[in-house]
């Protein structure tokens, strides 16, 4: 008989995709047309990962290339049409060979971050049911589900932690719309797709959706900001910044990575993988504009 190999293949060199958001900030127009904050870009390599930054004026057969080199998606923050931006139409091609390379075994994992798992949720439904949840600037615990303490996402984290994440604020919400839990529960797409981890409750009193994980696919959603824990510090904002909350964000991006690790898209050869980085893009300084310390502009 054949020897079974046991131990899954692991990928020691992710990179990770982060799709370009389209600049609608007045004041930011100058620098760019498309952007991506730099804690998004810190969030994924504190989790052991590089970054390429995937832009938005590329042809289907170029992020198809793209996609066959990359080992995971990170779906940022910010305020566009989830149906009619490019945002959207890029992350629709993104979704459509990710849900099939993992249908033919080809491990790759998306994580969605506000209005990323706003994102997700629309391509899974089919069509934007969102609602006025406004929590904005305002740090919360998760109210956890019973699906929680069986999720991935939460696996590794201990049990002190799981008490904090309901108990203090930990998570940082600046969002005006989201998905409520009562659409969620109706909807059968998104109730046969994701599992719901959490729920919070928005300025105006309606419940919503705040952590999701794909039951058979690796894609997930937070309405919260875990990458501001560590690495934005506007005075202004109710950024969590506790042993607890940064523990939270090096934790989730550790998953994210790791999960990225089991993908084994690998580029062409090193010195595309090394062009292709976003460490050949300077950030710009931007703390005295924005919520955010640096942004990179495309």
């Amino acid at each position: 008989m054949p020897t079974k190999l046991n131990q899954e293949a692991v990928n020691d060199r992710p990179v990770i995709g982060i799709l370009a958001q389209t600049v609608t900030d007045e004041v930011l127009k100058p620098f760019g047309r498309t952007f991506i904050p730099s804690s998004y870009v810190k969030f994924i390599e504190s989790g052991g990962s590089r970054v390429m930054p995937i832009r938005l004026t590329l042809t289907t057969a170029e992020y198809k290339k793209i996609f066959e080199k990359i080992n995971g998606l990170l779906f940022i923050g910010g305020a566009v049409d989830l149906e009619t931006s490019d945002f959207a139409r890029v992350a629709k091609i993104f979704y459509s060979l990710a849900l099939k390379a993992n249908d033919e075994g080809d491990f790759f994992p998306i994580w969605g971050t506000c209005m990323g798992m706003q994102l997700l949720t629309v391509l899974v439904a089919g069509e934007n049911l969102l609602a006025n949840t406004t929590a904005e600037d305002i740090a919360l615990p998760l109210n956890l589900t019973t699906e929680a303490g069986s999720s991935r996402m939460f696996e590794g984290f201990p049990n002190e932690l799981m008490r904090a994440l309901t108990q203090e604020p930990l998570t940082g919400n600046f969002h005006h719309y989201g998905l409520t839990v009562e659409t969620f529960q109706e909807n059968e797409k998104l109730r046969s797709f994701f599992s719901l981890l959490s729920t919070n409750v928005a300025e105006n009193q309606v419940h919503f959706v705040s952590t999701i994980e794909g039951k058979r696919y690796p894609f997930y959603g937070v309405q919260w900001h875990p990458e501001v824990n560590r690495f934005q510090w506007n005075r202004k904002l109710n950024f969590p910044h506790s042993a607890h909350a940064v523990q939270l964000s090096s934790l989730l991006a550790e998953f994210f990575v790791n999960e990225g690790r089991r993908s084994l898209h690998q580029f062409d050869n090193p010195e595309e993988e090394a062009s292709s980085l976003i460490y050949n893009n300077t950030p710009v300084y931007a703390g005295n504009i924005t919520g955010y310390e640096q942004l990179y502009f495309f």
